[in-house]
């Protein structure tokens, strides 16, 4: 049987690469683009929107298993799995608000956004071609009513 404090350790380690995974996709993708190729760049930002969701809901998908096998296992102490049952709910929520927000943002007459939250921050890619203030100011707005998370905690990136 493994000890609480290894426990926790795996717990915040397969976090800590969920996260990293998510991170490694953006930078990778964005590196990979080359703006100066104007045939391929509208091609690259969807299949970046596309490939960043297909990612993330593979990431959360295994997060949610492994989960699923701590709180269905008789080998973790019933502090662990309710800690695993805690991650779970959290994940789910910030499931749900991302989702929320993404559509919210495209309500607003953009092609597409993605969303990324934190416990502290949250990360807004915006497909448009150039954003104007009034247009950040309303995502903004959504941001901060929707999940109270201060502005400064916000940021928003337009992308073409």
């Amino acid at each position: 049987m493994l000890g609480k404090k290894k426990k926790i350790f795996i717990l915040t380690g397969m976090i800590a690469l969920l996260v990293l995974t998510g991170v490694l996709n953006i930078v990778l993708n964005l590196t990979a683009t080359n703006p100066s190729d104007d045939a391929n760049a509208g091609t690259t930002y969807t299949d970046f929107f596309s490939a960043y969701r297909t990612d993330r809901t593979a990431s959360r998908e295994e997060a949610m298993l492994y989960y699923d096998e701590i709180i269905a296992s008789s080998e973790y102490s019933d502090e662990a799995k309710a800690e695993a049952e805690a991650a779970k709910i959290a994940l789910t929520e910030s499931m749900e608000t991302e989702l929320v927000l993404e559509g919210l943002i495209k309500a607003l007459g953009f092609e597409d956004a993605v969303v990324t939250s934190t416990t502290e921050n949250i990360n807004v890619i915006v497909k448009c071609g150039e954003m104007t203030g009034t247009q950040a100011a309303q995502i903004l707005e959504i941001i901060v009513t929707e999940t109270e998370t201060n502005a400064t905690n916000v940021r928003i990136i337009p992308t073409e």
